[in-house]
């Protein structure tokens, strides 16, 4: 980075990292400045190589919320929308005493994000996430919670005028590219909803409903979801009209089927080392007398069920 060439590092510090890691499990303090590098030289591919490995073993809690935020924007950059979820959610969630600024941002992130792909989002942060970041994050990215809040009643003007009140916040915070895909996006989301409601509809229907300026631009964006698997449907050429289809796959290609395979596998592995990682915890030696501390001074179990009879 000094030299100002970062592509010339991200070759060498992968070597780094395989040749101190203790296994494909362990995250090193190499691993958040790979992906820095590989961020700054602008090579997704080289940085995404590594997010496949699943992480079980942390020195440093600094190094986990570095990881999995530059493994959120590496996966932004790829268009891995789902992938780069998954990391920034571990940022917002991790345990945490006091909120930092990688968890504020990671949490910006996460809301324009879960806009693209999911189409919404709620502000409600899961039971397991501390309590410091259930009650102070969201004093942090109120611009984006309010973001949140008007792409949920789905008309695009009001949109657009809370990104342009907001235009120099988002683009201060490095955002505005993911803003301006949440704006569209929104199109997206309005065109999936028509195919609930109609089977038929005219591209010039479609393009009024949406707020689009055009039937060639409705084309546009229909033929884009088609071909993202968003939604299916067929355009007739002729008279400009779109029939809304239902989801083909059967689930029972071989595709699919060995897709479905490797899920299950995959979580059956998982499910094996969390069972280790359970045995492991549960026979130290500190957490044993950590728990021991805190038993109430009375057992029940030392007591009988049923209340024996009393002679007065």
């Amino acid at each position: 980075m000094l030299l100002e060439a970062p592509l010339r590092g991200v070759a060498p510090m992968l070597t780094a990292i395989r040749k101190i890691q203790a296994s494909s499990e362990h995250l090193t303090s190499l691993h958040p400045e790979f992906l820095l590098l590989c961020l700054l030289s602008k090579s997704y591919k080289a940085g995404y190589s590594i997010l496949d490995d699943d992480i079980f073993e942390v020195d440093q809690p600094r190094d986990l919320f570095l990881y999995c935020y530059y493994g959120g924007m590496i996966c932004i950059g790829q268009k891995c929308f789902r992938k780069a979820l998954e990391l920034l959610h571990n940022v917002v969630t991790s345990p945490m005493t006091v909120v930092n600024a990688i968890a504020v941002e990671a949490y910006k992130k996460h809301i324009l994000v879960s806009l693209i792909h999911n189409w919404n989002f709620s502000t409600s942060l899961p039971k397991y996430t501390s309590s410091v970041a259930q009650r102070n994050l969201k004093n942090f990215c109120q611009p984006y919670i309010e973001l949140a809040n008007c792409y949920v009643s789905g008309k695009i003007v009001d949109l657009e005028a809370l990104v342009d009140k907001y235009r120099e916040k988002y683009e201060n915070d490095n955002n505005l590219g993911l803003v301006k895909q949440v704006i569209s996006s929104m199109y997206k989301r309005n065109i999936q909803r028509l195919t609930q409601t109609y089977l038929t509809l005219s591209l010039q229907d479609i393009a009024n409903s949406v707020q689009l300026n055009s039937a060639k631009e409705a084309e546009m964006h229909v033929l884009r979801m088609i071909e993202d698997g968003e939604i299916f449907a067929t355009i007739n050429q002729k008279d400009g009209m779109v029939r809304f289809l239902e989801d083909p796959e059967q689930y029972k290609t071989c595709h699919m089927i060995e897709r479905i395979d490797s899920s299950i596998q995959r979580i059956m592995a998982l499910s094996r080392k969390l069972t280790a990682i359970d045995e492991t915890i549960t026979s130290d030696p500190l957490f044993l007398s950590k728990t021991g501390r805190e038993r109430h001074r009375f057992d029940f179990d030392d007591f009988d069920g049923v209340p024996q009879k009393f002679n007065i």
